[in-house]
């Protein structure tokens, strides 16, 4: 039985694969209240001396744990091809990830810098690890026509759980320092004091409680990979395969363009995702209640454009999503650095200011609410589509350790965006000229994404039998030797994508089969059939 068959009886069920989607919905909150919107403004304005201080040093903890997740990511991704199962990794990890949790309720203002950075450090480490380990499962669990809209879904509903985490934060925990009442007037939950910051520290437990309750489902309904090789052995040979794929890698320049797209425009993701919600609180002196709404307005944002995206991504592809995304990005940017308390377009565009009494009372705090929707807007589809994207370009059993390729490029250099915005941040005094960075990332990466081909759609006979067939005559003649995609996915010879067996190796010689099996009827006739003259060449021809 062939590979690709056996790979269709393997899909997980529905109950597993919404198992799986749930860990996002467990994941999120940590990235939502703790990195975002709550306890990282929280440490910015008031751990530290000044908020530029906490911007520095907040800034260079987060780029201390991506080098981190950089060097370890595709390591511990070989590894786990070799052991196979991906949970017992995710366990462990979980461990660590809540145990870094609950110790940030120990944050008081005035307390040790470096031991509350440490804490979040192993949080964060654990985290992306156990992203490594998740998104390396999605392959197996559904067909690659369904990978897009799946991973579109998870991301939506991981920021769906991020924004209800909130929304209890700021509604029933978070309180007004000049009144002592929530935002809806009633006195906080346990009595918390904000005086302390207890406020904020709690979600840190709160966001380990979650994480713990909700990764469940995973564990119980989502088929892992058998086990393979034992722990010691398959540190040896995780590290060899390793070293050979990253050989190999070398040699699929299409995956090499989209890595180090990724690479770069990661790395203006993890600088406004771990510092935007900051400088906004420290440049409109904003409380917990304003950061919460504005991580609303942001989430809920993100919420319905990973459900628009998960509809779009069929039609348009991947990389129509992360194009666009992209472009709301930069456009969203250079708003934010050049919009200060009284002035837009660098000081090009006065306004006026004055100290309200009211939620957003200011047109620069109106605009940054408007630039908030366009980061939510792009934040969640550009990182969804682009996992998506990568699964699309491998195999099932190359996953876990092309996966942690792939962590490797969000992170090899992901602590450079929060490091320059540190940096640049220290020698000039200025948050808005540190933040200006983004602009490079967003503007470097875009330029790569959009040169690197798309591998397109994974079953052959999506298209008409004759496509199936100039496609066999191309690799019968050895017409193609080498392509950006040609390696990256398997040619179906059965199932519903099935044409014909392909050659051992693209080039190779082969003589055709017998005769042309057609599609199958129920996916033919419910195509509209493409004249010969607009049929497109095979992805893996171009």
């Amino acid at each position: 039985m062939s590979d690709q068959l056996m790979a269709a009886r393997s899909h997980a069920s529905r109950r597993g694969v919404w198992g799986w989607i749930f860990f996002d919905w467990a994941a999120q909150p940590f990235f939502t209240v703790i990195v975002t919107f709550i306890f990282g403004p929280y440490f910015i304005s008031r751990m530290a001396d000044t908020p530029e201080a906490g911007q520095i040093a907040w800034g260079y903890g987060f780029a201390a744990a991506g080098l981190v997740i950089a060097l370890l990511s595709p390591v511990l991704g070989s590894i786990a091809d070799k052991t196979g199962a991906r949970k017992p990794w995710i366990g462990f990890f979980a461990v660590l990830k809540i145990a870094g949790l609950m110790t940030l309720w120990f944050a008081v203002p005035g307390a040790n810098l470096f031991w509350v950075l440490l804490a979040f450090s192993i949080a964060m480490i654990s985290a992306e690890f156990s992203i490594v380990f998740n998104d390396s499962m999605m392959p197996r669990l559904v067909p690659a026509r369904e990978i897009g809209k799946v991973s579109n879904l998870a991301w939506g509903l991981g920021y769906l759980g991020g924004v209800l985490v909130l929304i209890f934060v700021v509604v029933f925990l978070a309180s007004s320092p000049e009144t002592g009442r929530t935002l809806i007037g009633l006195p906080p939950l346990f009595g918390l004091d904000p005086a302390s910051g207890e406020d904020a520290r709690i979600t840190g437990p709160i966001a380990a409680l979650w994480y713990l309750v909700f990764i469940m489902p995973m564990f119980l309904f989502t088929p892992d990979q058998a086990r393979g090789q034992p722990l010691r052995q398959a540190v040896g040979s995780g590290l060899t395969e390793l070293k050979s794929t990253l050989r190999e890698v070398r040699k699929r320049p299409g995956i090499v363009r989209f890595l180090a797209a990724r690479l770069v425009y990661q790395d203006g993701l993890n600088a406004i995702v771990a510092l935007g919600a900051g400088y906004a609180a420290s440049l409109f002196r904003w409380s917990i209640n304003e950061i919460g709404l504005f991580g609303m307005i942001t989430n809920v944002s993100a919420i319905l454009s990973c459900l628009v995206a998960a509809r779009l991504d069929a039609r348009l592809g991947s990389k129509a999503i992360v194009l666009g995304s992209l472009v709301l990005l930069l456009i969203a940017s250079f708003g934010i650095v050049s919009t200060g308390t009284n002035y837009f377009l660098l000081g090009l565009l006065p306004v006026g200011y004055s100290e309200g009494h009211g939620l957003f009372s200011t047109a620069a705090e109106q605009a940054f609410l408007v630039y908030g929707l366009m980061i939510g807007a792009a934040l969640g589809p550009v990182q969804a589509s682009a996992r998506s994207w990568f699964a699309r370009s491998i195999r099932p059993e190359e996953s876990g350790r092309y996966f942690g390729i792939y962590a490797l490029a969000g992170r090899a250099t992901g602590f450079l965006g929060p490091f320059l915005v540190a940096t640049i941040t220290a020698l000039t005094g200025c948050a808005a000229i540190g933040m200006s960075v983004l602009l490079l990332f967003f503007v470097v990466g875009l330029y790569l994404a959009a040169i690197t081909p798309y591998p397109g759609r994974q079953a052959a006979c999506i298209r008409p039998a004759l496509t199936c067939r100039r496609r066999f005559r191309s690799f019968r003649d050895g017409s193609i030797r080498s392509s950006p995609w040609n390696a990256a996915r398997p040619f179906p010879t059965s199932g519903t994508g099935a044409c014909f067996p392909r050659p051992a190796f693209a080039g190779a010689s082969a003589g055709p089969p017998a005769s042309f099996p057609r599609c199958p009827a129920s996916i033919s006739n419910s195509r509209r059939q493409v004249p010969p003259h607009r049929q497109r060449p095979a992805p893996w021809s171009r």
